[in-house]
């Protein structure tokens, strides 16, 4: 009986663990959507994206990093701008209201 058991334990283990690998085609599918929603992995992957899918792959993750890392910059600079906004503003002002206004809606 402990025998079946265990190899039952096991199979349901080695089951449950192929279900959570990605195939193939789950990864070609996120590479793809990643390729819509990246501005620059449209217009440099779309011309190899016959030749290598590997290459493809890889070229599309990074691209979305640096996208990633380039939009982390923009939100730096534009906070950084917002508080000399806030700072050089009156609180009382029509002017700050709008930002706290905008903030708000976040």
């Amino acid at each position: 009986m402990s025998s079946r058991r265990s190899s039952r334990s096991r199979h349901g283990q080695s089951a449950r663990s192929s279900s959570s690998i990605i195939s193939d085609d789950q990864i070609i599918d996120l590479v793809s959507k990643l390729q819509r929603l990246v501005p620059e992995a449209r217009s440099t992957t779309s011309s190899r994206r016959s030749r290598d899918k590997q290459g493809s792959a890889s070229n599309v993750l990074q691209e979305t990093c640096s996208y990633i890392r380039e939009l982390h910059r923009e939100v730096d600079d534009l906070s950084e701008r917002l508080s000399e906004l806030l700072a050089s503003t009156d609180s009382d002002s029509a002017q700050a209201a709008i930002i706290r206004s905008l903030l708000m809606h976040q």
